[in-house]
């Protein structure tokens, strides 16, 4: 089986490795050269454009920062759907928006070529140990063709049904991530405003009802005050309006998702999207004039 793996990020490129190093014959290809060169090295091969990289897969997998780019990628003259192959398949691994992904979905059925939905959760480190959720949506029998692939990069995988289902999981699993961050830095900021020192509270919150993955993974980067450069800011507000974006194509009230959308937007606006993701509590540390360092 010949698999093509475009776009070489935190995520994709931790993804890519693991594909080597399950043995499958993998050609790849990003917009930056140099994040293909370890891939390279380790048995991967370099592809300079999306169409040499996917003109002969037998699968075609994706990893992108945004529905826009998706739909280009997708799309365009030199795109996917216009040289894949007829009946290859297109993994679809980012978090997307469900009108993009009906809309190419729809270019990709009319040159036969099958689609999954497969956003993946738990991180860079999850995407480096090969310990990733992956969550399907899709074809049954489609799914069943790729689960040898989805076993190489995840620990959990999860068929949820028919096209569209990854993503909506996705979007209302991960947004939970960006309400606990900032739920978190609220409730340390309280314990420290109060006299508990930052880690003590950090300390108390892990091991009591408030413990969870956010306040155990991302709790150490607040307080150190590298606020997690592995993810970025700009990406977290994507994130977030697609929850909402998709709250209102299901009819959904989401009152703190747009709260904290309003959050993030004001970070991105403030340190720019290129910064970590958790600049998000900086604005509350501004806010009380009061640092959350250990």
């Amino acid at each position: 089986m010949k698999i093509a793996f475009i776009g070489l990020g935190n995520m994709g490129a931790p993804m890519a490795a693991n594909l080597v190093k399950g043995g499958f014959d993998l050609t790849v290809h990003d917009v930056d050269r140099n994040k293909s060169l370890a891939l390279v090295e380790a048995g991967a091969h370099w592809a300079d454009s999306i169409e040499a990289a996917i003109s002969e897969a037998d699968v075609v997998m994706t990893s992108l920062p945004s529905p826009a780019i998706i739909k280009q990628v997708a799309g365009a003259a030199d795109g996917l759907i216009a040289h894949m192959r007829q009946g290859a398949i297109w993994i679809e691994l980012s978090t997307n928006n469900l009108e993009v992904w009906r809309e190419v979905r729809a270019l990709a059925a009319e040159k036969q070529i099958r689609t999954l939905d497969a956003p993946i959760s738990g991180g860079a480190e999850g995407a480096a140990a090969g310990t990733l959720t992956v969550l399907v949506g899709g074809d049954q029998a489609t799914f069943e063709l790729c689960q040898p692939i989805f076993a190489a990069i995840g620990k959990r995988i999860d068929y949820l049904g028919e096209a569209g289902a990854g993503y909506v999981a996705k979007i209302a699993q991960v947004v939970l991530c960006y309400l606990h961050s900032v739920a978190l830095s609220e409730a340390l900021m309280l314990g420290v405003k109060g006299g508990v020192p930052a880690d003590k509270m950090l300390a108390i919150i892990q091991n009591s009802t408030g413990r969870s993955y956010v306040a155990d993974r991302y709790g150490p980067s607040i307080l150190n005050g590298d606020y997690d450069p592995t993810f970025e800011l700009g990406l977290a507000l994507k994130d977030m309006r697609l929850t909402l974006e998709l709250a209102g194509q299901v009819s959904a009230e989401l009152p703190m998702c747009e709260q904290v959308e309003k959050i993030y937007e004001q970070a991105v606006d403030q340190f720019g999207g290129k910064a970590p993701h958790l600049m998000a509590v900086k604005l509350l540390e501004q806010a009380n004039d009061k640092s959350l360092r250990g």
